[in-house]
């Protein structure tokens, strides 16, 4: 199952379990912690009081009582000393040990605050990128749906770097179409999407009308023109997988969709999928622009200057940077739909 990055308050997501950046006494303390206990109610806290605090980098697991899920999974996290005092295998086996708890459980579902990423100092976008390797690893074994919950977008940082080259990258591309001027479709042009150079020239519309016509009166010509028609998306996808020397479930992991809805996908050639998940497949079987736009095409949809997150899939291709957790990132950065999921 896919990971997903939600902006929300961590003690209202409904799932099996959410994460509590604890302190090593368990006994709650500011930030997610201290709202986490709030919400949970005083039971959590006699709980806690039962398991002896917890080492950094170790994970222990409570009952939920008052939050909307079944389980708190306690986890805590290093504070940031520079990053030479270890603190980066420790934030890793927060997620680790927290990931393989909630997979001793049963969980089906779990969501994690940015561990460390408040007062403990982390820098967020180390943070960051720590939890979407470390997430992204154990879902690549593991059916598990996954969120990382960020409670505003101060506290959300992709990288100074990448977030300046993808906004002049939006810039250059995405303001020409964003600043065309505007005009109103005749109902015609709507209908049949006859405008452009058949608009300027007043006698095209009559000749084509004739030429559909006699297409539409020709014996058979209906008949023929669907014996002959085009690879569908579900067959090119298929098809790219083996190509690829790729399994079914590298390919849709790679993608963050899940294995549910590949399934409906093999399954039916007429299957029509979202415009993002058609995107994340493309971004799993890491093709060209040109082939993305291809297996675009057979799902009905394209890529387009005038659409912000399409500029940044573009971005993310054109690079070969095929991540699709990085690319999720950046559009979650830009208040863009995410892919798979």
């Amino acid at each position: 199952m896919p990971l997903i990055i939600i902006r929300n308050d961590i003690t209202k997501v409904e799932c099996d379990a959410i994460v509590n950046a604890a302190n090593n006494s368990l006994l709650g303390g500011g930030g997610v912690d201290g709202a986490i206990h709030r919400a949970a109610g005083p039971e959590l806290l006699e709980e806690c009081r039962a398991l002896g605090g917890c080492e950094t980098g170790d994970a222990k697991m409570t009952r939920a009582y008052a939050l909307p899920c079944r389980y708190v999974i306690h986890t805590v996290g290093p504070i940031w000393r520079g990053g030479g005092y270890g603190e980066e295998k420790l934030l890793r086996s927060c997620y680790k040990k927290s990931l393989e708890a909630a997979l001793g459980h049963e969980c089906g579902s779990v969501a994690f605050p940015l561990i460390s990423s408040g007062i403990y100092g982390y820098p967020k976008d180390q943070a960051l990128r720590i939890a979407v390797e470390e997430i992204s690893a154990f879902l690549l074994e593991n059916d598990m749906l996954v969120y990382i919950v960020v409670f505003d977008k101060a506290s959300f940082n992709i990288g100074n770097k990448l977030f300046d080259d993808i906004s002049c990258f939006i810039d250059d591309n995405y303001a020409a179409a964003r600043f065309e001027p505007d005009r109103t479709l005749t109902r015609r042009e709507k209908r049949t999407g006859l405008f452009g150079t058949a608009r300027a020239n007043k006698r095209a519309p009559m000749h084509e009308e004739r030429e559909l016509a006699a297409y539409s009166a020709a014996p058979g010509s209906l008949e023929e023109a669907l014996k002959n028609i085009d690879e569908s998306f579900s067959e090119m996808l298929l098809r790219k997988i083996d190509e690829k020397g790729m399994t079914d479930a590298e390919c849709y992991k790679k993608a963050n969709i899940d294995r549910k809805l590949f399934s409906k996908i093999r399954g039916d050639r007429h299957y029509r999928p979202s415009k993002q998940t058609a995107i994340a497949f493309a971004i799993a079987l890491e093709l060209s622009l040109e082939e993305a736009k291809d297996m675009l095409m057979k799902a009905g949809y394209a890529l387009s200057h005038s659409s912000k997150s399409d500029v940044i899939i573009e971005y993310f291709i054109t690079r070969g940077n095929y991540d699709i957790f990085v690319i999720n990132e950046a559009l979650f950065a830009f208040d863009q739909p995410l892919l798979g999921v």
